[in-house]
């Protein structure tokens, strides 16, 4: 039987990198965005409003996918709203699609923010998880849309039938244009400005990060996990961490990644530089690289997501994941963090995205 998958966020950095795999896999693949076009040869590419039952019924009425991949979502001013919003995202898709009866499996992309809480409450004292974090590591007692999301596949799952995935990537490194989300290119955007204006590279985060222990995923094995547990039964119904299997310190890959581009790397001195503040100015210095070197994004904002890189960089503990169960049941991926950025680095500067 031919697999059709349908992945919903087909532009994004997880979703793009999972819809390359598929089709070298040979799957008939579907992309569902708002904005779709991104170039991705093999791929059959629906524009879509999530929001709008009657325009995903029109826009899916000829496609009756056998795997969805759930890898999008909306970013709204609070949790509540986040909640309402996102959960409605994957309750409008599944319903639309319950009448086919032809989903066999779906997968849906969360993250850490399931440990470590929403946004409103992210990384605060009192709500702070043990580390590694593992699987069965209870729900914060905080709203979190990424439960509600679970829930509402669980709740579809048991109308119609199908098996489910979770995962549960740290930060993802990966291309995309546009994304919200990205810190691979925001440190790139980041080291391209203080190569051209002379400032060192500081690092924004806090003394935990610096010094701690963490871990990233790279999109293609977050890629790579999902189709492995869409299709082996015993990783049916069960919720994964994915992280690329080695840990660092970054202390030391600051150094790395600023070695890379010929920038200077200042050593931490306790002071947190949030990305948000030493690059609230940079668009006019992004434009002029961009027209100095005839770059293809001229639009600092569309490469750099400040404020998720310094959520991420600027937490009170070290943060890594236990991938004990995935590879107790199979999975044995890996991905060595600085090729992660190193590639990323090298396919932003052949697409001519830095010089």
């Amino acid at each position: 039987m031919t697999n059709i998958a349908l992945v919903v966020g087909a532009t994004g950095i997880t979703g793009s990198n999972l819809a390359e795999k598929l089709i070298d896999k040979g799957w008939t693949t579907y992309g569902l965005s708002r904005n779709p076009g991104n170039g991705i040869h093999g791929l059959r590419s629906i524009s879509a409003d999530l929001l709008n039952p009657e325009d995903l019924a029109e826009k899916l009425e000829a496609i009756s996918p056998t795997h969805v991949f759930f890898t999008t979502w909306m970013r709204n001013d609070t949790e509540a709203e986040n909640i309402r919003i996102n959960s409605t995202l994957v309750r409008n898709l599944l319903d639309c699609l319950s009448s086919k009866q032809s989903i066999q499996h779906v997968a849906l992309v969360t993250g850490l923010k399931h440990y470590l809480g929403p946004f409103e409450a992210y990384a605060k004292a009192g709500t702070l998880p043990e580390t590694p974090v593992r699987e069965e590591h209870p729900r914060l007692k905080l709203e979190n849309f990424y439960y509600a999301q679970e829930d509402e596949v669980y709740a579809a799952a048991k109308r119609d039938g199908f098996t489910w995935s979770i995962h549960r990537p740290h930060t993802v490194i990966g291309k995309a244009v546009g994304n919200l989300m990205n810190m691979g290119t925001t440190l790139a955007t980041y080291a391209t400005i203080c190569k051209e204006t002379g400032r060192p590279f500081h690092f924004p985060g806090s003394a935990e990060q610096w010094n701690g222990i963490s871990d990233v995923t790279d999109a293609g094995i977050l890629a790579e996990q999902m189709i492995w547990a869409a299709t082996t039964q015993a990783a049916q119904n069960e919720a994964f961490n994915i992280a690329n299997g080695d840990v660092f310190r970054w202390k030391w890959l600051w150094h790395q990644i600023a070695d890379w581009f010929d920038v200077e790397a200042s050593d931490f001195d306790g002071v947190m530089r949030p990305l948000e503040k030493e690059m609230a100015n940079d668009a006019d210095s992004w434009n002029t690289i961009a027209v100095k070197y005839n770059l293809r994004e001229k639009e600092m904002n569309r490469l750099a997501s400040a404020w998720h890189t310094d959520l991420d960089l600027g937490r009170p503990l070290e943060v890594m994941t236990d991938m004990a169960k995935s590879r107790k049941l199979g999975f044995t991926g890996y991905q060595d963090t600085r090729d992660s950025f190193f590639n990323l680095f090298q396919q932003l500067r052949d697409e001519n995205l830095i010089p």
